[in-house]
């Protein structure tokens, strides 16, 4: 069983589930060395055990969150594309597209940023 599955049966708009289906696939398929895991109920992805991102589903968005430091040199890029964000998320409309571009540059910034790291979270 995916470690996803269940967290995915539970959105109960068909359209919202696919949204994050198609998200969650996009990852796997492009970073295949992240690690899948299921944690303070919401998917995430992790590199040698330290947190690359995270995703979670809400009525009117998913929000991103790749942890704070991303605000410093993505916000702008989110902003342009439609996005509203707080300093540790950032959130994609169901009625938006999704950016991989940025979800792209975002990982691989936390991957090279933390290839050092031996903790779960940035150390602040």
């Amino acid at each position: 069983m995916d470690v996803f599955e269940e967290f995915l049966a539970n959105i109960q708009d068909e359209s919202h589930r696919k949204r994050m289906i198609e998200i969650i696939d996009w990852v796997q398929e492009n970073f295949p060395n992240l690690k899948k895991r299921f944690a303070w109920r919401q998917p995430m992805f992790t590199d040698h055990g330290t947190f690359i991102i995270g995703f979670s589903v809400a009525q009117k968005h998913i929000s991103v969150a790749p942890e704070g430091k991303w605000v410093e040199l993505f916000a702008t890029k989110a902003e342009d594309a439609g996005y509203s964000h707080g300093k540790e998320i950032f959130r994609i409309g169901f009625d938006q597209e999704v950016n991989y571009d940025l979800l792209k540059d975002v990982i691989e910034f936390n991957i090279e940023d933390k290839k050092d790291c031996d903790t779960f979270w940035r150390k602040k």
